[in-house]
């Protein structure tokens, strides 16, 4: 039997969607690691692109409509070992709301002074430079 490795899994797509300079986190029912608070994410489906797997998340977890506007990076997460990629994306339309309860306790739409009583570990630095960009 072989050990499972980062690459044997699929990738995980997050959303990071900013409306109203604020960012969408999510709190999800089982804790990955020290991870709490996190953006809408999930696995990347066989064949299926990142953008539209952030975006195919974020339909299924919050109820929200979004669009993928662009790739802000791709990275081996340091407390999951997971692969990751992270997309910057708009509202279209819909109200957050917790769409798939069994996977997610909780949302908020955090200001950028509080993204760190979140996320206390620190940001992913090209998302924080993003969220920088448009949150400022």
């Amino acid at each position: 039997m072989t050990q499972q490795t980062t690459d044997d899994r699929p990738g995980i797509a997050a959303a990071v969607i900013v409306s109203e300079g604020r960012v969408l986190l999510v709190r999800r029912r089982v804790k990955e690691g020290q991870l709490s608070w996190q953006f809408p994410a999930g696995e990347v489906e066989p064949g299926e692109a990142e953008e539209d797997a952030a975006v195919r998340e974020t339909r299924e977890e919050t109820g929200l409509e979004v669009k993928a506007l662009r790739s802000l990076g791709r990275r081996v997460h340091p407390k999951t070992q997971r692969r990751m990629s992270y997309t910057a994306c708009e509202v279209l339309s819909g109200t957050a709301r917790l769409a798939d309860s069994d996977e997610l306790a909780e949302l908020a739409w955090c200001s950028h002074s509080e993204i760190p009583e979140y996320v206390p570990y620190g940001l992913y630095e090209p998302v924080q430079q993003y969220l920088d960009e448009v949150l400022l």
